[in-house]
């Protein structure tokens, strides 16, 4: 959501403000602007839409200087435009802005009072007015800047840029990432690494509450105390070739397409050399010393921690509660003192995910994460963190980290089931075996890119679309809905196929496709019952199951996928891949833009 960027460089700033915004485009954004100071004065160019009309706009009136800051802008105050975009601009101060400010009502009637009247619908622009206002009350940038964080309540990333000061960036992080690069006679500022990736591999992560003062040569960073701190520098090397296309039309299908790979990549990072046990990082974990888990996350997450939950309670025999990120710490659940707190993120800045983690310090006996960025928020605030390996994910719409959050999820529940006591070496043995299966399974799977495609470029002319599933198959069901949803633009829901006849069967008719995600396991049969009862009304049925499951229920169905055989305890892993390409294919029939659909962000940094 959002990304920022600062330069201080030795090369001019425009065109590598605009590569470096491109590459945080999976944030998802609606407008983007760059600034930059040259002989002493700032100059911006701003437009609406894709960074392509930024990028021609710069053609046209280029931007000199070798100091810069640029944004990527998802509205949250204020309809895209282009006076609502970032830079922000005040007397001799710019500013970007990742986040949302909180009490900017109130600074902009305090500010308007003072003179310094708003020209803007955004939350950002009484930033870049406070902080002119303290410098024409004889404060120096940097004490101007200091003054102006002080007073701002909300989530923030911020990079100030001023008038006559071509050496110097200050960035501040309140609740949003915010990453310090180091260059040879440079500096950089990012909302995350890969922004940062082609410039810089020595890294600096800001921590919550943190202020830094830039220049080419030196960075100081403040806490939000205002002592000078030292924070740990690290080199990151980015692989370029994760977050470029290679080969395909879009980001989503390669990261579709790399799921065997990221799977093997996290089953060899957690499984013992001879295959037959689980290693967790230090410190690990006891699962006996708990006696229940609370899962939180959002989105594609959250159905993520769905699937887990039956896993945990089936083979763990250990109660679970799963909770949207979003609700859990305002209905303040009661917590026991013996609760393990999973929170799952594929970014780890989730700010409705982190805000819950915070709730639950104190109160959980053991916090552990699972995330897709080792150096997050919510990987540093847990007493663990389990990462999924999954490699930069650049499509909005989660596939490949979905995927790896269940494989690092599952395997979770097989050491607490073993800790647990019920599960014998051997049978987690066997387990293990099947999941190695896996990446196998999935290559098989992905062979059937062509027949989904066909199949998706007829569900691309429907309005609604509903999705089925029992057992591990409802949350499956969920997340396709929300696949399709995401990318498509079309209206769809999951529901757990025996909750059909209690409402959702009203919807069926015959322009309502219904899939129904049917493994041939011990609840195949009652699935197909329900799907019975929508063929029954004339709905169209597209059954996706195995061989098995087609032989017995293919009869009158509109379409059929038929799948791998798969253990049932995995089946969710698997059955991913056909969720996802159907959603994949009827946006790519229906012309949306499958990477960056509108209104959405690929990391949700406010609540």
């Amino acid at each position: 959501m959002c990304g920022i960027i600062g330069i201080l460089g030795n090369h001019e700033a425009a065109p590598i403000l605009v590569e470096a915004l491109k590459r945080l485009e999976y944030r998802g954004y609606d407008s983007a602007g760059i600034a930059t100071v040259h002989e002493g004065k700032i100059e911006r160019r701003r437009a609406v839409g894709k960074l392509a009309n930024l990028s021609d706009l710069l053609v046209h009136e280029p931007l000199a200087g070798k100091t810069g800051v640029g944004q990527t802008r998802w509205a949250t105050h204020g309809a895209p435009s282009v006076t609502n975009a970032h830079p922000h601009k005040s007397g001799p101060v710019s500013v970007v802005h990742n986040g949302i400010i909180e009490n900017f009502r109130e600074l902009r009637a305090e500010l308007a009072e003072k003179g310094y009247p708003h020209n803007t619908d955004t939350d950002t622009e009484p930033v870049a007015l406070l902080c002119h206002s303290f410098m024409d009350a004889g404060k120096t940038p940097v004490e101007a800047a200091m003054a102006t964080v002080d007073r701002l309540e909300g989530a923030f990333a911020l990079c100030f840029m001023f008038d006559g000061e071509e050496d110097l960036l200050i960035a501040a992080r309140k609740g949003a990432p915010l990453a310090i690069g180091y260059g040879d006679g440079e500096m950089f500022v990012g909302s995350d690494a890969i922004a940062l990736a082609p410039m810089t591999h020595q890294i600096t992560y800001l921590a919550d509450g943190d202020r830094a003062v830039l220049s080419r040569v030196s960075v100081e960073i403040f806490d939000e105390t205002g002592a000078q701190v030292q924070r740990e520098r690290r080199e990151i090397r980015m692989d370029s070739a994760r977050i470029e296309k290679a080969g395909h039309k879009h980001f989503m299908a390669k990261e579709i397409a790399e799921q065997p790979t990221v799977i093997s990549e996290a089953l060899a990072y957690y499984l013992a050399n001879d295959g037959a046990g689980i290693i967790l990082p230090d410190p690990g974990i006891d699962f006996s010393a708990f006696d229940r888990i609370t899962m939180v996350a959002c989105g594609t997450a959250f159905y993520a921690c769905y699937t887990a939950k039956y896993w945990f309670e089936q083979v763990a025999r250990i109660p679970v509660e799963i909770d949207v990120a979003s609700e859990f710490r305002y209905r303040e659940p009661p917590v026991s003192a013996n609760t393990l707190a999973i929170f799952v993120s594929q970014s780890g800045e989730t700010a409705d995910t982190l805000a819950a983690l915070r709730y639950m310090k104190g109160k959980a006996k053991t916090i552990l994460s699972v995330v897709n960025v080792a150096e997050s928020s919510i990987a540093r605030e847990s007493d663990m963190a389990l990462p999924i390996l999954a490699g930069v994910e650049v499509g909005v719409a989660s596939t490949k980290a979905f995927s790896c959050q269940l494989t690092v999820l599952a395997l979770l529940a097989l050491e607490a089931a073993c800790a647990r006591g019920e599960m014998s070496a051997d049978t987690l043995a066997t387990r293990l075996s099947e999941l190695r299966t896996l990446p196998g399974l999935l290559t098989r799977a992905l062979d059937l890119d062509e027949t989904l495609n066909a199949v998706s470029n007829e569900l691309s002319e429907a309005k609604d679309v509903l999705f089925l599933g029992r057992g591990m198959m409802f949350p499956l069901a969920l997340e396709g809905a929300l696949k399709l949803k995401e990318i498509s633009y079309i209206h769809a829901e999951g529901y757990a196929s025996g909750e059909l006849k209690h409402g959702p069967i009203a919807l069926i008719d015959s322009h309502t496709p219904v899939i129904v995600f049917a493994p041939h396991d011990a609840l195949f049969d009652k699935t197909v019952s329900n799907m019975q009862e929508v063929m029954a009304r004339g709905g169209k049925v597209l059954l996706v199951s195995d061989k098995k499951g087609l032989e017995v229920a293919r009869e009158g169905v509109w379409q059929t996928v038929q799948m791998p055989e798969v253990p049932d305890l995995f089946a969710p892993i698997l059955y991913a891949i056909p969720a996802q390409l159907i959603a994949y294919h009827t946006a790519v029939a229906k012309g949306t833009d499958v990477d960056q659909p509108r209104n959405l962000a690929k990391s949700v940094t406010v609540e």
